[in-house]
């Protein structure tokens, strides 16, 4: 049974810690029932019953490993048959540290399965009843090294990108569905991801860092004004509109019958 307030159920991924944590804590204050999913129980369950009592929602947690694709599965099967989940917020990553060349293969597919596949066949899982039921909305967490891969590690790097592509995609083919759409592409924000994939935050300049209280809460402004992309710290939107209006200069000239007189 649903609180008398809910707005639905959000379903959170990575929501032990960090970002996944301060966005199932803003969203039950907003009203909805939560189904938080981590691979820490313990974490989950402690963080379940400060919720319901703080907020008065309902509170489900499940314990699954977003690496596994069984885990994977059954998640994708709850998004397509329970009609009361009106939210989903990808959420689950990992971070990399290293250069490509010398990286650990196996650890290099586990991210992907994360960061890529599992994102992937929950947005369509979700895509799917939302636009059945002509509400509710999707949010990936992308990232800012989308825009500046040279920066960072190719692999985590390419994986945000396919976030933000795909989030844009996507938001194309639900246009009229009522369902809302966003990406939230954060900074270097305070999180326990940088510790497990051997960053030091204390060798990144302060000013770079962002809380993760501030950064949600600027993500969650961004959802309610309507944008499909947010960037947390960018001081102006027009500087994004621009962005975007450098890329559809290029469309006209993308696909030709000859190749461009530059190369003949």
């Amino acid at each position: 049974m649903s609180s008398i307030k809910s707005q639905g159920t959000a379903l959170v991924t990575g929501a032990s810690s960090g970002i996944g944590a301060v966005y199932a804590e803003r969203l039950a204050a907003r009203g909805y029932d939560l189904l938080l999913v981590a691979r820490d129980l313990e974490r989950l369950e402690a963080a379940a019953s400060k919720l319901r009592v703080a907020h008065g929602v309902q509170v489900e947690v499940l314990k699954a490993d977003l690496t596994k694709p069984d885990d994977v599965l059954k998640l994708e099967q709850r998004l397509r048959s329970d009609s009361s989940i009106s939210l989903l917020l990808n959420n689950a990553g990992v971070a990399a540290d290293g250069l490509l060349a010398n990286a650990d293969g196996d650890a290099l597919e586990r991210m992907i399965q994360l960061n890529v596949i599992t994102v992937t066949r929950l947005a369509s899982a979700a895509a799917a009843s939302f636009s059945k039921a002509g509400r509710g909305a999707i949010i990936n967490i992308a990232s800012v090294v989308a825009l500046f891969p040279e920066r960072f590690n190719a692999t985590y790097s390419a994986s945000k990108a396919y976030v933000l592509s795909l989030t844009q995609s996507l938001n194309a083919e639900l246009d009229g569905s009522g369902v809302k759409v966003q990406a939230v592409l954060p900074g270097v924000t305070r999180t326990e991801i940088w510790e497990r994939s051997g960053v030091e935050l204390n060798g990144i300049p302060a000013e770079m860092v962002m809380e993760v209280g501030e950064m949600v809460d600027a993500a969650l402004a961004g959802f309610d004004q309507g944008e499909l992309i947010t960037i947390p710290s960018l001081p102006s939107a027009a500087d994004w509109d621009a962005y975007v209006k450098a890329r559809h200069v290029l469309v006209p000239n993308l696909s030709k019958d000859k190749a461009a007189a530059r190369y003949k």
